[in-house]
């Protein structure tokens, strides 16, 4: 058990459990502690002194952002000497600080600007010689030396939180600035996490910059829609002109606790601008009244998939989600063994963890939630964390402690061999006893390429492991072989410490699984597109037969990785038809969209609650009250794990359907200020097996498809299988993504 710590802080009575410190137990109990460079989500900087004490009987004063208390010890956070060395404190940071309040970014919510009126600083006795320094441009990130106050939160926040790595201090005295981390230009997934923390205007937005001041801004509070992390965020809109339309000028988040990738932050402008007209309205309700199908893509509401849902059951026509529909059955394999709908781990069990496994999934790009998640157990945890994938990732070198790296389409093999040495030693029921005695070790061994020293090495790893946690990417939900491969998750959720965490494809994959009823998708007439292709598109993307509005543009929920239910909205008016329009047309009946969150499906963990009466915020301590976490579901656990069956083998040149750092899908695309790099990546080896060289311009056939696009030699692959993006290209995104592919140069 925890030792509890008895103290007071100014004569209050508080107590402290082993790991707290005198500032966390001070925010705790809401009494006021000064500080500039501390950020709740990472160790302490201690570099600014601000949030010094005293403590009884402790010759001088106490940083109380990193010093734990002791039993018995009374601490004062303010009297005449304290606001003495707060205010000289406060003296050293406005030496030669440039007055540009009036055009710099920050101002008006500058920490340096409030902490100056704050200990009433109003005359300077503290000069040094001015130096030039120089405004350096990083792409999306723009930095000024000579605003920066060497607080070090983005150093901190890019190392332990991020995972980049990409900046430090230069140190210099006087001279000291950020640089980036050996290289001369700025080298990271742009997140642009340190533009959120820094506390004055040093690192900014390259494409917010004297745009606008924070006053004249309109926060919309909303949860991201470009992965299912479900990131919350804030668009700030603004009108463009005395007469023109409101636009969202940057996005922000609570750096305290959440972070954001840089799609999040800089991907925001994807609403839809494309106009409706009536005749475009009453033809799309013919093509409904006609259609045979519906096909669906998960970036929508659930309140849209729950309309969905009852224009197929009104109509009487198939709904097509490739992607719903096989989350959904992986999901429902899982619970035949499970007894439960809904996976158990969360990203901050992932944050808390101190070992984990990621199969099947190119997480940093996937989902940079989960990401920062896992940097954030390695970095405060010490976490060991085995990365299990064909392919190595440079962006979790810093990271991962073990690459366990196997062959493509090996799936069910390693997660068998996974569950073998997990629970090798676990009370197993006859039946689950006899699937792990009858395996073919040394057949699993040889096809898979993991072997047996390899499964030793992370069991002795994760010894003195508390908090283990199995993260399985789509990878798996996608593979022929899903629904076995769910049961062997199952059960190592089921008889070992682990929790799970299954990580759905887009942003509201999960709530779709649960809200509608899916048919597999079948190439026929008189299919209605939504968001997706069909013979009559209704779509938000533009270039549509309707138009309707985009996540940025809507009210409504979505469910995301955590399994809650978060509420999104309306960023920018859309000036158009709804599908809630559509639907009325049609006889299925609410006024607004949203009134249909309290009808969202019981039998899946929804709760009867209003869109209104959501909550939707974060607690100064950092408890997410945003909508509410979906109830567990109870299922009949009667399900048996199959015979593995063969293995398969994928041979010549095989292509990853994955997307690069900052684009996820079609509307990113469509965001300006994301890079659009959508070349062939390649190892040398698979530029030799190719026979192509870098540069060249090739047609990729795999399936149904071809396309062409440069390929670009890339030194950080190995291996023949290449990576190639799908956010500008229409793919199924239920298929499994590693794909045989035909490359051939185009002359």
């Amino acid at each position: 058990m925890n030792k509890i710590i008895n103290f007071t802080i100014d004569g209050i009575q508080v107590q402290a459990q082993k790991g707290e410190t005198i500032l966390s137990v001070a925010r705790k109990n809401g009494i006021y502690i000064p500080t500039m460079c501390y950020i709740s989500k990472t160790s302490p900087c201690a570099s600014c002194r601000m949030c010094v004490v005293e403590a009884n009987g402790v010759d001088g004063f106490v940083l109380s952002c990193n010093t734990p208390p002791t039993e018995g010890i009374e601490i004062t956070t303010n009297n005449d000497a304290l606001q003495n060395e707060r205010v000289n404190i406060m003296k050293l940071y406005d030496v030669n600080h440039p007055l540009e309040c009036g055009v710099c970014d920050k101002s008006g919510e500058c920490d340096l600007q409030n902490k100056t009126l704050e200990f009433s600083v109003e005359r300077q006795n503290f000069s040094a010689r001015d130096q030039l320094r120089e405004i350096k441009h990083w792409g999306l990130i723009d930095y000024e030396p000579s605003l920066c106050i060497m607080c070090e939160k983005c150093v901190h926040v890019c190392n332990e939180v991020i995972g980049d790595d990409a900046i430090e201090v230069k140190f210099g005295g006087y001279s000291s600035t950020i640089i980036p981390k050996n290289s001369e230009m700025l080298d990271c997934t742009f997140c642009g996490e340190c533009i959120a923390v820094c506390p004055v205007g040093a690192l900014t937005s390259s494409g917010f910059r004297y745009k606008a001041n924070a006053w004249e801004l309109e926060r919309v509070p909303a949860t991201c829609a470009h992965c299912s992390a479900g990131c919350p965020l804030e668009y700030e809109t603004r009108h463009s002109s005395i007469n023109g339309a409101d636009e969202i000028f940057r996005v922000k988040n609570n750096f305290e606790f959440m972070s954001l990738c840089g799609a999040g932050r800089f991907g925001f402008d994807f609403d839809n601008k494309q106009s409706s007209e009536e005749s475009a309205f009453n033809k799309a309700v013919e093509a409904l009244k006609n259609a045979k199908a519906i096909r669906f893509s998960s970036i929508i509401t659930n309140e849209e998939a729950h309309i969905l849902q009852l224009l197929k059951e009104k109509l009487g026509i198939k709904l097509f989600n490739e992607d719903a529909r096989l989350f959904g059955e992986f999901m429902k394999s899982y619970g035949s063994l499970s007894g439960k709908l809904h996976h158990s781990g969360s990203l901050d069990a992932i944050k808390q963890s101190d070992a984990a496994i990621v199969i099947g999934s190119r997480i940093a790009t996937d989902n940079p939630g989960v990401r920062y998640a896992l940097t954030t157990a390695s970095k405060h945890n010490g976490a060991k964390i085995v990365y299990a994938h064909p392919m190595e990732d440079v962006l979790m070198q810093n990271v991962m402690t073990q690459m366990m790296k196997y062959e493509v389409g090996t799936e069910e093999g390693v997660m068998a061999l996974l569950a073998y040495e997990i629970l090798k030693d676990a009370d197993l029921t006859e039946s689950e006893r006899a699937f792990f005695d009858d395996l073919d070790l040394g057949y699993i061994y040889a096809e898979t390429n993991i072997g047996e020293e390899e499964l030793s090495y992370m069991s002795k790893s994760f010894t003195r492991a508390k908090k283990r946690v199995l993260i399985i990417g789509n990878d798996l939900i996608a593979h022929e072989r899903a629904g076995n491969i769910a049961m062997l998750a199952a059960l190592i959720e089921k008889y070992s410490d682990f929790s799970l965490v299954v990580v759905p494809r887009e942003a509201n994959t999960l709530g779709v699984s649960l809200i509608n009823t899916l048919e597999r998708d079948e190439n026929i007439e008189n299919v209605v597109g939504y968001n997706a292709k069909g013979d009559f598109v209704i779509s938000s993307l533009g270039s549509a037969d309707l138009a309707i509005p985009a996540l940025n543009q809507q009210e409504g929920t979505v469910v995301n990785i955590d399994n809650r239910v978060l509420p999104t909205n309306v960023a920018l008016q859309f000036s158009g038809y709804t599908l809630n329009d559509l639907a009325k047309a049609l006889g299925v009946h609410k006024d607004e969209t949203t009134h249909y969150t309290q009808e969202l499906r019981r039998e899946a963990g929804f709760k009867t609650i209003a869109f209104d009466d959501l909550e939707n915020f974060l607690s100064p301590l950092g408890e997410d009250n945003r909508g509410y976490l979906l109830d567990e579901v109870a299922l009949e656990a009667s399900g048996e794990l199959e015979e593995l069956d063969d293995l398969p083998e994928f041979n010549g040149t095989i292509i990853y359907q994955c997307d690069p750092v900052l684009q996820f899908n079609n509307y990113t695309l469509k965001a300006e200020q994301l890079p659009k790099d959508n070349f062939l990546h390649g190892s040398a080896q698979f530029s030799v097996a190719a026979r192509i060289s870098d540069g060249d311009m090739v047609e990729i056939s795999f399936g149904k498809t071809k396309i062409q696009r440069k390929f670009k030699l890339d030194s950080e692959l190995k291996g023949t299988v290449a990576l190639n993006p799908t956010f500008d290209i229409s793919v199924d995104a239920g298929r499994y993504r590693f794909e045989k592919s035909k490359i051939v140069r185009v002359m």
